[in-house]
């Protein structure tokens, strides 16, 4: 007889003007910039927004001609950014810069084809949703998405760019069955209808978002618990890059390696290893060798080969997990520089996956489906 399991699962989103999403959006825009002109750029650059200072941090070793404070003033602008007393201001933030070139000891690995760092990684699937995603993150990023959508078309015209929305869902043998929560807070302009707000948001964000049959009486809504939320971006929270690592991968439902992404070019395996072995798990389960799948592999710094590989199906493949594993050394090559032209990943289009999540998103190369 079949155990019986029950349980809740919680994912988090934020917002394009939650000021951790801006500097990660700063970080990348600046990475494309440089990738559109030099595609061999090495580029690893932290930024920091803290009331209305930017501070944009790390290494950069480039043949581009970039001006980063037009970059980073355009950026602002784009997410909203434009109340230096309740978000920050793009016409008039402070900017410090602290950028040197990449170390020549990462570099002698680089040049030969090694990975920029030692560390592990992690790639996750499941047949959850039609993006092979677990259903909790994708339906946050997609409430997330829609506050944005209904903020830039006036549909609530009164809402502002800084946001998180945090969803529960019940499952039921690994199965989700229901929404139990949504947890919504959104910054917005002061002097408004709390509860008027509450009730757009259940009418034009939510319910246009989960489909009716995983709502029901039980289903409970929190809009904005503290009543109020009129200071927010940097003035009200301070944003680093690289501080949202579960919104960007699967949402707290698979493991995540040591390191972030954005800001990184590709021979930085945190970032290219990571795509390659979602890209990975996302066949193994589109060709119907698991219902679940995760990957980890690991990287020693200067090196070309990983120096481990870990399939765990939880039990769904139809394959032993071993010969997964000797599947994936025969069809791919994991070497950086492989993965790298594998997925044409030398181009400029990383400031697309900042927002919203790097995994589930049809026009990203690690999100191709091939037959196995």
């Amino acid at each position: 007889m079949k155990k019986y399991k029950h349980y809740y699962l919680t994912s988090e989103s934020v917002t394009e003007g939650h000021p951790d999403k801006v500097a990660d959006l700063i970080s990348d825009t600046i990475l494309d910039e440089c990738l559109k002109q030099d595609r061999n750029s090495r580029v690893a650059i932290e930024t920091m927004l803290t009331g209305n200072t930017v501070i944009v941090a790390g290494e950069l070793t480039t043949n581009a001609q970039i001006n980063i404070e037009n970059i980073i003033r355009a950026t602002l602008k784009t997410v909203g950014y434009d109340d230096e007393k309740n978000t920050m201001d793009y016409r008039t933030c402070k900017i410090n810069q602290y950028i040197k070139k990449q170390s020549r000891d990462i570099a002698m690995g680089v040049d030969k084809g090694g990975a920029g760092d030692q560390g592990i990684m992690f790639g996750f699937a499941c047949d959850e949703t039609p993006e092979y995603m677990p259903y909790p993150i994708i339906i946050t990023h997609k409430l997330s998405q829609r506050l944005a959508e209904v903020r830039k078309n006036k549909e609530i015209e009164y809402l502002k760019s800084d946001g998180k929305v945090q969803v529960t869902v019940e499952y039921v043998n690994d199965c989700p069955i229901r929404v139990d929560t949504v947890l919504i807070s959104t910054q917005h302009e002061e002097n408004i209808d709390i509860s008027q707000m509450q009730k757009d948001l259940i009418n034009k964000v939510i319910l246009k978002v989960i489909e009716p049959d995983m709502l029901d009486v039980e289903t409970k809504f929190y809009i904005n618990p503290t009543g109020r939320f009129v200071v927010g971006g940097a003035i009200g929270d301070t944003g680093v890059t690289g501080r949202k690592i579960i919104c960007d991968t699967y949402g707290g439902l698979a493991h995540h390696g040591g390191g972030a992404f954005s800001g990184k070019d590709p021979s930085k395996v945190d970032r290219s290893a990571a795509y390659m072995m979602r890209y990975i798990a996302k066949n193994i389960v589109a060709n119907g060798y698991a219902k679940k799948c995760e990957i980890q592999v690991s990287y020693a710094i200067g090196m070309k080969e990983p120096l481990s590989i870990c399939v765990n199906t939880f039990g769904t493949s139809t394959k032993s997990e071993e010969e997964i594993v000797e599947l994936i050394k025969e069809k791919f090559d994991l070497t950086p520089d492989g993965i790298i032209k594998y997925l044409n990943l030398k181009q400029p289009i990383y400031s697309k996956t900042t927002n919203y999540g790097h995994f589930g998103k049809k026009d990203l190369p690690w999100e191709k489906i091939i037959k196995i």
